[in-house]
């Protein structure tokens, strides 16, 4: 940096555990080395996260005071934390960060803020209140959406001028998956069907369990479940009420998903709601011919090949379209799905789009 001057940066994350915003910061940050020097605030407390960061990175984890409780003590807690900190520009996450978003404008700090999807209770429709907070709170700041869906919804639905609203895809580094070392699977017979997901109920992995249960009806096959979650006790107590617990193998936590996937003949992903699944992008990557629910953008990120293969998310259709992948040229339909992973989904490209917006140049 000029004259030794490095940006400094606060981030608010709802919670800084293992998902798509937090990975994708975290791949930015390490890209972005000695540049920046980032606070990073987990309102839960949650810092899973963090052993994804390099360990040269100048990065502190302050606390961040927040309490659950009425919005406006929220925001004014925020808003002194913020000022102590005094970063040069606040990046806020999702609906869990929104009195941090309006802290921040409050203080007069240059502010970003980040949307990626909904949890349950917005999985089928916005709710007002929710509409009606960020049209205000979001107005005078830059808006950063990884899908043309949620780009749709903040202008049609949100009204925030279209002139903030940035459209930054969520990007893939290729390399990494293409020279991935597949993970040690479990023994056993028949295609592995696996996906990659915390085990939330808006995930819905009860819906693959029930699909591979019909499956393993009929045929031989295995299925792996790579993350972890609150739903994860249910989920094995569901694997073993369907008679499939001998053919199902819970990974648990990994930060190691290339590897995983690597050892895959077949992605799934099941959710009830998605924008952008940074999952869906890893397995495309790695050149797997992928089964998922038609939510947020995931039809148009996958190859033409691809498209019978995404489905309502209706446990009917879901059964059906994962019998069928296992009939058809999968690695095909794999190829086809890593070439537009290079052509549209470059991580450099996205890294470089960040770091503008952060005021940062990158080499």
């Amino acid at each position: 940096m000029t004259g030794g001057t490095r940006r400094r940066v606060a981030w608010v994350f709802p919670g800084f555990g293992v998902g798509g915003a937090q990975v994708r910061f975290c791949a930015l940050a390490n890209r972005l080395g000695e540049r920046c020097a980032h606070s990073v605030l987990s309102l839960n407390g949650d810092l899973a996260c963090r052993e994804r960061l390099l360990p040269r990175l100048d990065v502190a984890f302050p606390d961040s005071g927040h309490r659950a409780g009425r919005m406006a003590a929220a925001v004014w807690q925020a808003r002194r934390v913020l000022l102590g900190l005094a970063p040069d520009v606040v990046v806020t996450s999702n609906w869990g960060a929104i009195e941090w978003a309006a802290g921040a404008r409050l203080a007069f700090l240059p502010h970003i803020h980040t949307e990626d999807g909904f949890g349950t209770e917005e999985r089928t429709r916005q709710m007002p209140r929710r509409v009606l907070t960020r049209r205000l709170v979001l107005r005078a700041s830059k808006v950063v959406l990884p899908s043309r869906n949620l780009l749709r919804i903040a202008t049609d639905t949100w009204r925030l001028p279209h002139t903030n609203l940035r459209y930054i895809p969520n990007g893939i580094d290729l390399g990494r998956f293409a020279a991935a070392v597949p993970a040690r699977l479990p023994p056993g017979d028949g295609p592995v069907i696996g996906t990659v997901a915390a085990l939330r109920s808006e995930k819905n992995v009860a819906r693959l369990l029930h699909a591979f249960g019909a499956l393993r009806a009929t045929q031989k096959a295995r299925l792996v479940i790579v993350g972890d979650g609150p739903e994860r006790p249910r989920l094995q107590t569901l694997a073993q009420a369907l008679g499939v617990a001998a053919d199902t193998y819970f990974a648990g936590h990994s930060t190691q998903a290339e590897a995983w996937l690597a050892g895959f003949d077949v992605f799934a992903l099941s959710s009830d709601t998605e924008q952008m699944p940074l999952s869906l992008l890893e397995a495309m990557a790695s050149g797997l011919a992928c089964v998922c629910t038609d939510v947020g953008d995931v039809r148009s990120m996958l190859s033409e090949a691809n498209r019978d293969f995404v489905v309502q998310p209706d446990q009917g259709a879901f059964d059906d379209a994962l019998r069928r992948v296992l009939l058809v040229d999968r690695v095909a339909i794999g190829a086809a799905n890593r070439a537009k992973a290079a052509a549209e989904f470059d991580e450099e490209s996205m890294f470089a789009r960040y770091a503008g917006l952060i005021g940062v140049g990158l080499d």
